[in-house]
């Protein structure tokens, strides 16, 4: 018996250890985007100047988030200009390109984070957590370090883990 206990007493602390990161969206842009992102879905319509914020779980590896231009929705599907998921409102797949985005992988000491144009280039990002740098891409040249421009580029950054990061379009 005691030793049940102290086993569901190590779960607990390890499960508090490892929480979600908040990811704060600014959208400077003229017009209204679309958050999208994997594995969380985004699924809203973010208006020019509104912030708002996604939850991405611990021990979320190879995450994405991305802004979606052009949209039209009725209900849960419709199409995007550009970063279209197949037509759906919350995502459950990437973003056609071109689709300028972020990756991420959450949970433990550190979480990895970068800003990628691989898939294209839609619009200007700001990319950061609180206790790493600060990322900037604001043409579809941006440079390594600033962001993967091919798949062998070396442009991940790491930050203490469960932070918050933030991620702002057309800075």
């Amino acid at each position: 018996m005691a030793t049940s206990a102290v086993l569901f007493l190590l779960l607990a602390v390890f499960a508090a250890g490892a929480s979600a990161a908040t990811f704060y969206i600014k959208n400077n842009c003229g017009s209204t985007i679309w958050p999208a992102g994997i594995p969380v879905g985004g699924g809203f319509a973010l208006g020019s100047g509104q912030t708002a914020s996604i939850n991405v779980p611990a021990g979320t590896k190879a995450g994405r988030i991305w802004a979606r231009t052009g949209c039209s929705f009725n209900g849960g599907s419709g199409s995007c200009q550009t970063g279209d998921c197949g037509g759906q409102l919350s995502c459950s797949l990437s973003g056609r390109p071109p689709a300028t985005l972020t990756e991420n992988t959450i949970g433990g000491a550190q979480d990895f984070y970068d800003i990628s144009v691989i898939d294209g280039f839609n619009l200007a990002m700001d990319f950061s957590c609180g206790t790493g740098d600060a990322l900037q891409c604001r043409d579809p040249s941006c440079p390594p370090p600033q962001a993967y421009q091919h798949p062998n580029d070396v442009a991940t950054h790491a930050c203490n883990g469960n932070s918050n990061y933030q991620i702002t379009f057309c800075p």
